[in-house]
């Protein structure tokens, strides 16, 4: 793949997610999801269970790149916790994903509800995991050498530069290479499905619900002074 494109895709896949995502309020508000009555209460139980997952394990990707760097990586009981959360994230996500999306893949409701980026998302959310799970446990990454930090990780970082590192990822082994086509496939498409509210959704409804108060000193009841 030419060096440019590791710098052209990831931009344009977080443009697609901040653009997407003002698209959707504008569009609806993140309005919840609704599906047919005789699935609502499972998607809601898969949307529960998605979203405490995947929060999981965002939460242990992030302590694992902010501690981790070409030579080193956490260990002992840190690296412990970190697996242990991520695991449980990645079967909640995936329970949670399946409930959400495979009802209405499989009974085809009366109403266009199942956009085509719905019907890829799963797939992609699988190669995800699957792709997850085996750079975590790359039987490369041993003793001081780890190789996700020397790859996903160094490349992640510098695109938050005004120097990406295009070099770290283009020469990375495949299977990283692949993954990182795939998260970024993940964040381009994310607001155009039914993802686009999981946690946009819930951070709107407590905004309405909870408006500004007043600016301090100011009276709107009293009448405006005539010049």
């Amino acid at each position: 793949m030419l060096p440019q494109l590791w710098i052209i895709l990831p931009y344009t896949a977080f443009a697609s997610f901040v653009i997407g995502h003002l698209w959707q309020y504008r569009r609806d508000r993140f309005r919840a999801f609704t599906a047919a009555p005789d699935t609502d209460h499972v998607q809601r139980l898969g949307r529960a269970g998605f979203r405490t997952g995947f929060a999981l394990v965002i939460a242990a990707r992030v302590i694992d790149l902010l501690t981790s760097g070409p030579d080193n990586h956490p260990v002992g009981g840190l690296f412990v916790a970190l697996v242990v959360v991520e695991c449980a994230g990645v079967v909640a996500a995936s329970a949670g994903a399946v409930l959400l999306f495979l009802p209405d893949l499989i009974a085809a409701p009366p109403r266009e509800s199942v956009t085509p980026l719905d019907r890829i998302t799963l797939p992609a959310l699988a190669a995800g995991l699957f792709s997850g799970i085996i750079v975590r446990f790359d039987p490369n990454s041993t003793g001081d050498r780890y190789r996700t930090a020397e790859t996903l990780f160094a490349w992640v970082r510098s695109l938050f530069t005004l120097h990406p590192q295009t070099e770290s990822i283009r020469d990375a082994p495949f299977i990283y290479q692949a993954r990182g086509l795939i998260l970024l496939l993940i964040v381009g498409i994310w607001p155009y499905t039914r993802l686009s509210g999981m946690f946009a959704g819930p951070v709107v409804r407590w905004i309405r619900r909870n408006p500004r108060p007043a600016r301090a000193g100011r009276d709107d009841s009293s009448p405006v002074a005539e010049k």
